[in-house]
C-alpha cells in the first residue's frame, strides 16, 4: 500500500511539474497617495494579479522551470475614482535569455497609462478568451498574451503570431466595454493600434527583425561576434525600411524604447564605420533620442563588455 501512494505521489509531481507555467512574472502594485485602507486592498489585488498571470496556462506547450519566460509588470494607482474603481497606469517589461550567456535581452518595455479597473477586495479574477468579464483581467491576459507572442517571435520568424491572434481577440471583445484604451478613435497609440501594428503588413519587417536581432545575432555572439554584431546591423536595416515606408509606427516605437540603451552598450564596441552607419539608422528612424545614439562614436573600441556584450552562462532553451 505505501508502494503504491508513492508512486501516485510521484506521478502527480510529475504532472504538476510537467505543467509549468509560462510566465515568471514579477507583480508590484504602488498606490502613492491612497488611503491605507485601499492600500491593503491593493496588496490583497497584487497577491491575487501574481496568481491570475503566473498560475495560469497560457499556451498548449509544456514549458520547463527553467524556461519561463522572465517578467514584470508594474501597476501603479494614482486615483480612486469609485467606491470600487481605480485608475493608473501598467507598465509591462519582458526578457529573454541570451544562448551560451548570463545576460538576458529586453524584449518589451511598455508603459500603458490609458488603464481603469474595477476591484473588491478577495474578488476571484475571472477570465475566459471568448468574453469580456472585467477590464482588469482583460489587460492582464492581453499584455500575457503580448509577452508570449514577442519573445516567440524572437526565436522563430513571426512565430507569436497564435498568442498575438489572443490578443486581438481581447481588443476585438472590449470595443463595447467604457474603459479606454481599446478603440480606433481613442487615439493613436493605444491596444488596439498596437494589434493593428503587429498584424498590419507593412510593418511586418518589425517583427521580421525581433528575429534577426536575436536568434541571428545575440544568440551567435559567443561564437562570433563580429558576425552576430552584422546581423543586428541587417535586423535595423529591415526597421528602417519599415520606418521609411511608414513613419510613426507605434510598433516601432516601442522596440526603441526597449532596445535603446542595449544598441549604445552594443555597438560602442564596434569598428568606426560600423558605430556610424549604425547611429545614423538609429537617429533616422528615432530622431527623438538621437543624442543618446551619438554616444555610441565616443565610446572606444576594444573588448567585449557592457550590456549588449554578453558573455558566460547558458541561455534558457526553446
Amino acid at each position: 500500500m505505501k508502494k503504491i501512494f508513492l508512486l501516485l505521489f510521484i506521478l502527480i509531481v510529475s504532472i504538476t511539474i510537467s505543467r509549468s507555467q509560462e510566465l515568471q512574472c514579477m507583480i508590484q502594485i504602488s498606490s502613492p497617495g491612497m488611503s491605507e485602507t485601499d492600500r491593503q486592498i491593493l496588496q490583497t489585488l497584487q497577491s491575487s494579479v501574481y496568481e491570475f498571470v503566473n498560475q495560469r496556462n497560457w499556451t498548449e506547450y509544456q514549458y520547463k522551470p527553467e524556461e519561463r519566460i522572465e517578467a514584470s509588470i508594474l501597476i501603479t494607482v494614482n486615483e480612486k475614482v469609485g467606491s470600487d474603481e481605480y485608475r493608473g497606469t501598467i507598465q509591462v517589461q519582458s526578457r529573454r535569455p541570451v544562448y551560451k550567456t548570463s545576460y538576458s535581452s529586453p524584449i518589451i518595455n511598455h508603459n500603458d497609462r490609458d488603464f481603469i479597473f474595477r476591484y473588491v477586495e478577495n474578488q476571484p479574477l475571472e477570465f475566459a478568451d471568448n468574453t469580456h468579464t472585467s477590464n482588469l483581467t482583460s489587460v492582464l491576459a492581453f499584455y500575457a498574451y503580448l509577452i508570449i507572442g514577442f519573445d516567440f517571435d524572437t526565436f522563430t520568424p513571426m512565430g507569436g503570431t497564435p498568442y498575438f491572434e489572443k490578443a486581438q481577440a481581447i481588443v476585438n471583445l472590449a470595443q463595447n466595454a467604457p474603459e479606454r484604451g481599446w478603440k480606433s478613435f481613442e487615439g493613436q497609440r493605444n491596444r488596439y493600434w498596437l494589434m493593428e501594428n503587429i498584424f498590419n503588413s507593412q510593418y511586418s519587417n518589425i517583427r521580421q527583425a525581433l528575429y534577426t536581432y536575436h536568434r541571428l545575432g545575440f544568440d551567435r555572439m559567443t561564437d562570433n561576434m563580429d558576425m552576430a554584431r552584422t546581423e543586428v546591423v541587417n535586423s535595423l536595416e529591415m526597421l528602417q525600411r519599415t520606418h521609411r515606408q511608414r513613419p510613426g509606427s507605434y510598433l516601432m516605437s516601442i522596440i526603441m524604447t526597449t532596445k535603446g540603451d542595449e544598441l549604445v552598450n552594443l555597438f560602442g564596441e564596434a569598428p568606426a564605420m560600423e558605430k556610424n552607419q549604425v547611429v545614423q539608422i538609429l537617429s533616422e528612424i528615432d530622431p527623438a533620442n538621437s543624442a543618446r545614439y551619438r554616444r555610441i562614436t565616443q565610446q572606444g573600441a576594444g573588448g567585449a563588455g557592457g550590456a549588449g556584450s554578453p558573455a558566460g552562462g547558458q541561455g534558457r532553451p526553446r
